[in-house]
């Protein structure tokens, strides 16, 4: 235990109490100040709600993607399974300039879709795709082994009362699945909220249009304003201490759920 405490006090505990310590030489009235700006208000207000936006895109097309893969049998699943964790792997600055270079204006797809009145590039819609593509694994992989522990006969028996597949999916597999889905929900959320570079080329990084929360973070200390660089980073260690949190109460209900099944 002494070793424990040790070791999470040096890497965790001590280094995040220090961006505290550093806000709180502000005074109560500069933390105000620089959290009330409105360029970092404004991207507060971005990096939530593209955060929230590919995570909720994510629940649904996760959810789809851990169906087709656990339901389906055929060629090229396992090299498309393996395809789902290519984020965890992939740098997400590499990740960021591909986007970049698909969506763009000359891009593959952007130079396509921008004559239709449909901008991807630096813009938030081109932020929230970035978080999508990275937020995507942590759906599909908290579904997938729930997915799979599925008992079929109970499927069976439904079919054999009379239930279509839409009441079945309704009223049997989604309520099973739904712990396990908000879980993953939440990861992706979690994630998209602090991303940094897979964003930082698709957004173009305009303020108070594309700017995001941790890019004002590297912008402040590039300024050399490490105050006020952890003024913001105490908000966002706040929330990503709370998501964490909502996150293990969401994994407890899950094991709850799964144990009364």
């Amino acid at each position: 235990m002494g070793f424990t405490l040790t070791y999470l006090s040096l890497i965790v505990l001590i280094p995040l109490s220090a961006v505290f310590i550093k806000a709180s030489g502000l005074g109560w009235d500069g933390f105000l100040g620089i959290l009330t700006d409105r360029q970092v208000l404004m991207a507060f207000r971005l990096s939530f709600l593209t955060a929230a936006g590919a995570a909720l895109i994510n629940g649904v097309f996760g959810l789809l993607v851990a169906w087709v893969l656990v339901r389906y049998t055929f060629p090229g699943r396992g090299f498309l399974d393996s395809m789902v964790d290519l984020p965890f792997a992939l740098p997400t600055a590499v990740a960021g300039i591909a986007l970049t270079a698909v969506y763009s204006s000359n891009g593959w797809i952007g130079s396509v879709l921008e004559p239709l009145g449909i901008k991807i590039a630096y813009t938030p819609l081109g932020i929230t795709l970035a978080l999508i593509f990275i937020g995507l694994p942590f759906v599909v992989r908290t579904v997938q082994p729930v997915l799979e522990d599925l008992d079929k006969e109970v499927e069976e028996a439904a079919t054999s009362l009379g239930a279509n597949r839409l009441q079945i999916f309704i009223k049997l597999i989604l309520p099973a699945l739904m712990p396990s889905l908000a879980t993953g929900v939440s990861l992706a959320f979690a994630r998209a909220l602090g991303e940094y570079g897979s964003v930082i080329f698709i957004s173009g990084n305009m303020p108070f249009r594309t700017e995001i929360v941790p890019l004002i973070i590297m912008s402040k200390l590039e300024q050399f304003d490490y105050a006020g660089a952890t003024a913001v980073a105490c908000i966002m260690l706040v929330l990503s201490f709370s998501l964490l949190l909502a996150i293990n109460l969401l994994q407890k209900w899950a094991g709850g759920a799964a144990h009364g099944r």
